[in-house]
């Protein structure tokens, strides 16, 4: 809407129309500034994470490779993604190699993983399982290996991630080992 000068006749006309008005004064402004309307923001991003992990929460669907018990190892590296480790789990990876630890102590042991890491990556070997066993056979029937090998694995720079194997790959006296492409 463009502002047009009013010509006298118009001008005069009015300020008669006005004068038998009574209690008017003249506006020395002749300009309205609207107020900003402020729209509330509506975090919609949010509100469908919020209904996806309720979602979630509620379902009755579950892998049961996905749920953890106390004798489980599982580790994942920073910056991997937990649908790998997750995958690692329900086997989803052809393991290429496997190492049985069964019978060696804690020194033969480390020997052992280590080199057995090391041929892995010269083969370029993704996935790998290394049996270490239960502990039954241990003077305390308790598993000495597997927590050493807990240890080893997480200070290896090769190894992306490891978890117990399935129960018929030796459940928590297994580990399946995934390792860094060449």
């Amino acid at each position: 809407m463009s502002k047009q000068p009013l010509d006298e006749t118009e001008l005069q006309t009015f300020r008669q129309a006005m004068q038998g008005l009574k209690g008017l004064k003249p506006i020395h402004c002749d300009v309205v500034t609207p107020e900003p309307t402020k729209v509330a923001a509506i975090p919609r991003q949010r509100e469908r994470e919020i209904l996806s992990i309720r979602d979630e929460m509620m379902s009755d669907t579950y892998d049961p490779y996905d749920l953890e018990t106390g004798d489980e190892l599982v580790f994942i590296r920073m910056g991997v993604q937990r649908s790998v480790l997750r995958k690692l789990r329900r086997g989803l990876y052809s393991v290429r190699a496997e190492l049985d630890l069964h019978g060696m102590i804690v020194p033969e042991a480390r020997e052992a993983v280590a080199y057995f890491l090391h041929e892995c990556k010269i083969n370029q070997y993704r996935c790998i399982r290394i049996v270490h066993g239960k502990g039954y056979g241990s003077w305390n029937k308790l598993p000495v290996l597997k927590g050493k090998l807990n240890r080893w694995l997480q200070q290896r720079d090769e190894v992306l991630a490891f978890c117990s194997a399935r129960q018929f790959d030796g459940g928590t006296g297994a580990v399946y080992v995934l390792l860094k492409r060449n």
